[in-house]
Formats: structure tokens, C-alpha cells, sequence
């Protein structure tokens, strides 16, 4: 796994131990930052259920100002804080141990609103949905943001969840990308 362009461009980042993350593939990745980019001129990036932190580094390398990681799993947690670091990105980064409906609930208190929300649930658990619609009603989310769901491939996402909407889905191998905009 590295970064695969802008600012860090060939860092190498470190998987979470063990079995409990799937990383994201660096083809799924620059897929994912192909449809939504592929550079940023600013902006604020939540990484939710973040893993080793791939996506949001990524993120972060192509511009955005600043990304939140949250992540329940401690390995995941020192992970994520070990690839900021050996990328010098930690001064752009909020890094927090929670689930995320309590994260969620914990940025709207902050009222912060984000441009970019990464969302890649462990595919098991089927919370994609409640995840979105929790994300709609929070206003967390700036006028133009982007909703980047990483799924699998044979989970078919609705059109519109609350005020998201879906505006393209691909598939790679095991793996498909929804992205949504808030109406």
C-alpha cells in the first residue's frame, strides 16, 4: 500500500495487523480519487471507519486541507497514526477512536461541515445505509460535498438516501465505489 500521487506521492503506508481491516486496494483507491478528483484545492475530509488511514492520507496528498480519521479499533487507531506521521501529515489530521454514529453525533456538536466523506464499512456489518442517512441528517456536509462509499460489489445502494444522492457507481472486482451528493 502507498500513496499514489500528489505531495507524498510513493510514501508507503502500513496495513492494520491482523484480520479485522480490509485495505483498500491501491487500484480501488486511484479509482476512487479518478471519479471525485484527482486533486483538491482545499477542503475538509471525514474518514470514517478508516482502517490504516489510506483513503484520507490519500486525500490529504491531493490537496485537501485537513481530514478527520475515526476508527473503533485500537490497531487501527495506532496504525493510522503511524502512516500520518511517517507521511508528515499529522498537523492536517484529527485522528479518534469511536464508532461512527457516536463520531457523527460528536462532529455535529462541532458543527463542522466536510467536502469529502469517506465511507468504508467493514462489508459485513450492513450499516452503509443507516451510516448515509445519519450523515444526511447531521448537516455535516457543505453544499458541493461528496459522499465516496466503498462497498461490495453484489450490494446494490438506492438512488436517493434522505437528501443524497447517487450520482455514479463502478465496480472492481469484489469491489464497487458509490459516490452521492447532497440535493
Amino acid at each position: 500500500m502507498r500513496v499514489i500521487a500528489g505531495e507524498t506521492k510513493g510514501c508507503l503506508l502500513q496495513a492494520v495487523p491482523g484480520r479485522s481491516t480490509r485495505p483498500t486496494s491501491d487500484k480501488v483507491k486511484e479509482a476512487i480519487f479518478n471519479m471525485i478528483g484527482p486533486f483538491f484545492q482545499g477542503g475538509l475530509g471525514l474518514d470514517l471507519y478508516a482502517g490504516s488511514g489510506a483513503l484520507g492520507i490519500e486525500a490529504l496528498s491531493r490537496g485537501l486541507d485537513k481530514v478527520i480519521f475515526v476508527d473503533r479499533d485500537y490497531r487501527a487507531i495506532q496504525t493510522i497514526k503511524k502512516n500520518l506521521q511517517k507521511c508528515e501529515l499529522e498537523m492536517k489530521a484529527e485522528v479518534y477512536r469511536n464508532d461512527a454514529k457516536r463520531a457523527l453525533n460528536a462532529l455535529m456538536k462541532r458543527e463542522i461541515e466536510f467536502t469529502h466523506i469517506f465511507l468504508d464499512p467493514p462489508y459485513k456489518k450492513h450499516t452503509i445505509i443507516t451510516d448515509l442517512k445519519q450523515i444526511a441528517a447531521s448537516q455535516l456536509l457543505q453544499e458541493t460535498a461528496c459522499v465516496i462509499v466503498e462497498h461490495a460489489h453484489e450490494m446494490e445502494l438506492p438512488l436517493h438516501v434522505e437528501q443524497l444522492q447517487r450520482q455514479r457507481r463502478e465496480v472492481y472486482g469484489n469491489t464497487a465505489i458509490s459516490i452521492f451528493s447532497f440535493t
